[in-house]
């Protein structure tokens, strides 16, 4: 066996221990991939291979250790703007419909669900103040979750690599909302101040969360069994009101899930409103 290799038994231990925690289904023609993930978690914590990193799992089960494995499975693929239309349909419709809508409250709620490290919101924060600085007298809330603690951390920080703000970010917004700090780039504290980040496992109960009027819950739902989609995308239709926008990514539909949810298009993007009958 070499230093990455698991047992069939660790590796079972392994998907069942993440499917517990987090309810993402971990496919067992994975086990490359699952692997040199463990790798990393292993060296970082001391542990001569895989084996006994499984080993010292087991005999912990409320450590940080087991947090760190969950959070190593966790996919944190994202970028600034990424897929674009979504943005063109927050830009050209679906914000100018909800600041007419909210003039009298004067307030937007914005949620993105499993946001990595953060370049979902600070997209939104920055198209904001590009193409809706009146709204920035309003009570803007923009909320960032996710389950990993560690990406969390970064997006709080606003801290970027040279090759995440290639990816997808335009230029003069780089110029503009940007300072370069070494071989990083930090966003700049008026739109850090605009967000906020906490961590948040979306099979676990949510406390305190308002009413939203966009959702951005992309690219997550394929990573889950069919009776959890059905149960996050309840939770999810709790906090919508007849006007909330909900995203879900391009390969992600509700129609088989969640009736009570209705497809809409606009500017080359789809996204999911509450039906009349709900």
């Amino acid at each position: 066996m070499n230093c990455t290799s698991l047992s069939t038994d660790s590796l079972s231990f392994v998907c069942a221990l993440v499917r517990g925690r987090s309810a993402m289904e971990l496919a067992p023609d994975k086990a490359y991939l699952i692997e040199s993930r463990l790798a990393a978690v292993a060296k970082k914590n001391g542990f001569a291979n895989n084996e006994e990193l499984v080993h010292g799992v087991r005999g912990s089960p409320r450590s940080d250790l087991v947090r760190h494995v969950v959070e190593a499975m966790t996919i944190n693929e994202t970028s600034f703007f990424r897929d674009m239309h979504p943005f063109e349909a927050l830009r050209k419709t679906i914000i100018p419909e909800l600041r007419a809508r909210r003039s009298d409250r004067r307030q937007l709620n914005i949620w993105s669900a499993a946001c990595s490290s953060g370049q979902e919101l600070y997209s939104i924060a920055m198209l904001l103040r590009e193409y809706f600085p009146d709204l920035l007298g309003w009570e803007l809330n923009l909320l960032g979750t996710d389950l990993s603690r560690e990406v969390v951390y970064r997006a709080q920080r606003g801290r970027f690599s040279q090759i995440e703000v290639n990816r997808g970010l335009p230029a003069p917004l780089l110029l503009k909302y940007f300072e370069r700090a070494g071989v990083h780039w930090d966003i700049v504290p008026e739109v850090r101040r605009m967000v906020r980040f906490q961590e948040l496992n979306l099979i676990d109960n949510w406390t305190g969360m308002p009413s939203m009027d966009v959702v951005l819950l992309r690219n997550v739902l394929i990573y889950f069994s069919g009776e959890t989609k059905k149960r996050i995308l309840a939770r999810v239709r709790r906090l919508m009101t007849p006007h909330t926008v909900l995203f879900l990514g391009g390969a992600e539909t509700p129609s088989n899930v969640d009736p009570s949810l209705e497809q809409v298009q606009a500017n080359n993007s789809i996204f999911y409103r509450l039906n009349r009958s709900s």
